[in-house]
């Protein structure tokens, strides 16, 4: 019984690496390239699902202000439940902020985390999601699976780094 438990414990910390969703039978093969946001939320009915219950507080809405001009490149999977989870928090935080990004692509990626464009390449994917912020082509930082802080806080702070 122990054994078990530590391998059901092992297997959920792993969270979206490759071993981790190999052993998973597919429902269904995961969207792959750009999306819209508008498009993932109206075909994954799990993103919009989460992107309406998330209540971001006032601090991180504000926070993400500091975003104005810069783009962000997420990379993620619709089969991934970290990129369940945080895909829709950057979206509803995006909206409820009215910052103006200079550009926000979306990109879906296969159970192996490859990317029709190879963006997994450029941005050295290992785990979903990935969120890639940039100024021009300069990467100032990245929040990869789950913020330390929150979302907003976070990527934030790339900007004052």
């Amino acid at each position: 019984m122990k054994s078990l438990f530590l391998a059901v414990l092992i297997m959920f910390s792993v969270g979206c690496s490759a071993s981790a969703t190999e052993k998973k039978q597919p429902k269904s093969e995961p969207h792959t390239g750009v999306i819209s946001a508008s498009q993932l939320i109206a075909q994954y009915p799990q993103f919009r699902s989460a992107y309406e219950q998330y209540q971001p507080s006032l601090e991180e809405i504000s926070a993400v202000k500091a975003l104005s001009g810069k783009s962000l490149v997420v990379l993620f999977g619709t089969w991934c439940h970290d990129s369940e989870r945080e895909v829709p928090r950057l979206l509803k935080l995006l909206d409820l902020s009215g910052v103006e990004l200079q550009s926000l692509s979306l990109h879906g990626v296969s159970y192996n985390k490859h990317e029709p464009s190879n963006l997994h390449q450029r941005y050295d994917l290992e785990y979903s999601p990935t969120i890639v912020l940039l100024q021009g082509e300069n990467e100032l930082g990245r929040v990869v699976e789950k913020p330390t802080l929150s979302l907003g806080e976070d990527l934030a702070g790339f900007v004052t780094e």
